[in-house]
């Protein structure tokens, strides 16, 4: 018989047409939008809301799945690895649990055109479950024959003695199943969680726009669904009651999703194709929108071949796009900002505290590399390296950096203002702890954090952004700097939860949200009075005006909704929804945070005959900078005169002065700022 042999990337580069990027990852890279079999659309992780022990994994695949596209409706593919990997542990390179899913279809009645007849099902479809506790390189079947509940073609299908003489719901709960090792597993069509406005994202930023419409409404996908012991993914098998408090860093984890095929495909002359050769990963996931809107184009087919294990060696090649973004290109009003008119609201800080500039091309906190003021700090080289502040080149590395390829650690800067006495260097209120740093792009998720209850007045779909909101200004967190449950410090980026609107987060990320959080406020804060200025206030009521799914969540797992059928009326517009106004315009009460006072630094030190101090006040005031011995003895006044709000730099000689120890004394009207050990030599 003769066969034509083609490897996969030369089978999909023939079918190439016009690509465009769709959804969170929907046909997200041009050979993935060929094989959308393939494809990962979404990914999720969070803590049950009905069961504080367990964990929902949720991956989605085949996207864009109409209810009605029969015969041959979409289910996952033969042939096709679909696999969920988790990282627990810092000190083993690699996945520490591997899930694998492999699926096969058999037809029941080929002699007809239909998918269901007479209680007979086409392309019947099941799985078998793996898992791996050694890095992939063995094994065990956990589920033999997993079920596969039908699409939802229509009411004759399902529910008539012409079809399967049942209830959609009946075949949908049936197949939930337990695994041998404990796991609770579902995989079947759903309707798609993820919502968007894709025509207005995608044409060029147009979002939001008047005749938003969610671009995936009333689809369908096909979802893996895991619910899993706390302690069977926690590194050491604990429970999360041994806990030590709720932003415990050995209960973090990474999450990530992929799918493989083997690499070379035959398409024989008899309509039948087999597969062959090694396996080749096709399609990853683990942050949302990552290779959509952040890694280009020309770079999205090799983003897709990585593990995220690969990410650290390949910053050369990505690492440029997360320190510096290209949408953040049109959220500056001094590059881009003014073509996406759209995004007005959306300002990344240029000159924030009147010294710190976050904008393509700035330098971000790099300024302060190698002072004081950054000792003890996640910043300071000497506790994780150049990791989070690589370069003069990399102004988002402290920000958008960690969030996509390394997680949050619970060390300053990164805690919320509230109770920093105005230095975001400074400790303050903790909020967030998902530090994993030994891969790259995955879903980080604390397993320790509380899960909000969905029935919360204060549950919102802003997830972490908000817990930010509350931590500054409820005076149920923010009277104090004690770590305590903020509603939504379950929620995205700490994992992510179906409900959260990731693309509204991500762009409020990207536009220095996170930096105003922990106190590197606007640039139209003044240094005075509440840094809740009209700046601030645009970014968090930024919106791209679709801000929840078309459809309901189950309450229980796996928690997404039933697939849209075939039959079903679409027709009509989703329910209306506002988002809650997140802070009104007029609010001052953002009690615990303070009017910033001065960050101090002063270099060389040691210093043989001269030295300099820098230092930055958010407002007018006097300043007094004096020289003590170790004694307490006044041995050198520096300066005492007024300054302006912003950054200065006070040289001063200290020839006369012997060899040893001394205290450099910032004050201001008679009251110590900071106080500095400094030594001659």
């Amino acid at each position: 018989m003769k066969k034509t042999i083609f490897t996969t990337a030369i089978f999909l580069l023939i079918m190439m047409g016009a690509i465009r990027t769709i959804a969170s990852s929907h046909r997200e890279a041009p050979l993935i939008a060929n094989d959308p079999l393939a494809d990962n659309t979404d990914l999720y992780a969070f803590r049950s809301p009905d069961n504080p022990n367990k964990i929902n994994i949720i991956a989605c695949y085949i996207p864009m799945q109409l209810g009605h596209a029969g015969p041959n409706y979409n289910s996952f593919g033969e042939g096709i690895r679909y696999e969920i990997h988790i990282d627990n542990d810092v000190m083993t390179p690699g996945d520490d649990i591997t899930y694998r899913f492999t699926f096969s279809k058999i037809n029941e009645d080929p002699t007809t055109f239909f998918n269901i007849r007479l209680g007979k099902q086409n392309l019947k479809t099941t799985y078998r479950l793996e898992k791996s506790t050694d890095g992939g390189s063995t094994f065990t079947t956990v589920v033999a024959v997993g079920i596969v509940p039908p699409n939802n073609i229509g009411p004759r299908s399902i529910g008539s003695t012409a079809g399967l003489n049942t209830t959609y719901s009946t075949l949908f709960n049936n197949a939930i199943t337990t695994a041998t090792s404990g796991e609770t597993v579902f995989c079947g069509p759903t309707d798609d969680p993820f919502f968007v406005d894709l025509a207005g994202i995608f044409d060029l930023g147009d979002a939001p726009r008047i005749g938003a419409k969610d671009g995936l409404r009333c689809m369908n996908v096909s979802t893996i669904a895991l619910q899993i012991d706390i302690s069977a993914l926690q590194k050491d098998g604990q429970p999360v009651s041994m806990a030590s408090d709720i932003l415990d860093a050995d209960y973090v984890i990474g999450v990530w999703a992929s799918a493989s095929r083997q690499q070379v495909r035959t398409l024989n002359t008899d309509g039948t194709m087999t597969q062959s050769g090694p396996w080749v990963q096709v399609s990853r996931l683990g942050m949302p929108l990552t290779n959509e809107a952040v890694i280009p184009i020309g770079k999205k087919d090799l983003w897709n071949s990585l593990t995220p294990y690969q990410d650290l060696d390949s910053l050369a090649v990505f690492g440029k796009y997360f320190y510096q973004p290209e949408l953040a290109l049109y959220m500056d009003a001094t590059l881009f900002g003014g073509a996406v008119p759209a995004m007005a609201n959306l300002r990344v800080q240029r000159n924030s505290l009147g010294a710190f500039g976050f904008g393509n091309n700035q330098k971000g906190l790099y300024d302060l590399k190698g002072t004081v003021a950054l000792a003890g700090t996640a910043l300071d080289d000497a506790i994780f390296g150049t990791l989070l502040l690589p370069d003069s080149t990399s102004p988002r590395a402290v920000d958008l950096w960690p969030i996509f390829h390394t997680g949050v650690p619970n060390l300053a800067p990164y805690h919320l203002a509230t109770g920093k006495a105005g230095n975001p260097l400074a400790n303050g209120k903790p909020f967030i702890n998902n530090f994993l740093p030994n891969g790259g792009d995955m879903l980080r998720l604390n397993m320790a954090v509380p899960a909000t209850p969905r029935t919360d007045p204060k549950f919102n779909s802003l997830g972490l952004v908000y817990a930010a909101v509350l931590g500054l200004t409820d005076t149920a967190y923010n009277t104090n700097a004690l770590l305590q449950m903020i509603p939504n410090m379950d929620g995205f980026p700490n994992g992510r939860r179906l409900e959260d609107d990731v693309t509204r987060i991500e762009l409020q990320a990207v536009s220095g949200v996170v930096l105003a959080a922990i106190g590197l406020w606007y640039d139209d804060y003044s240094g005075s009075g509440s840094p809740v200025t009209p700046n601030l206030i645009n970014v968090l009521s930024y919106t791209t005006n679709i801000e929840r799914n078309d459809t309901t969540f189950r309450p229980a797992f796996p928690y997404v909704q039933t697939p849209w059928g075939g039959t079903g009326d679409c027709s009509g517009e989703a329910v209306a929804y506002t988002q809650p106004a997140i802070l009104d315009p007029s609010y001052t009460g953002l009690l615990g945070i303070g009017a910033p006072q001065v960050i101090v630094y002063t270099f060389p030190n040691p210093f043989m005959n001269t030295n300099s101090v820098q230092f930055m006040i958010a407002r007018s005031m006097n300043i007094q900078i004096q020289l003590y011995d170790m004694n307490g003895v006044l041995v050198k006044k520096i300066m005492n005169q007024d300054q302006h709000a912003g950054a200065h730099t006070v040289e001063w000689s200290g020839a006369e002065l012997q060899k040893g120890l001394y205290i450099l004394e910032i004050a201001s009207e008679n009251k110590t700022l900071q106080t500095i050990k400094v030594s001659k030599f």
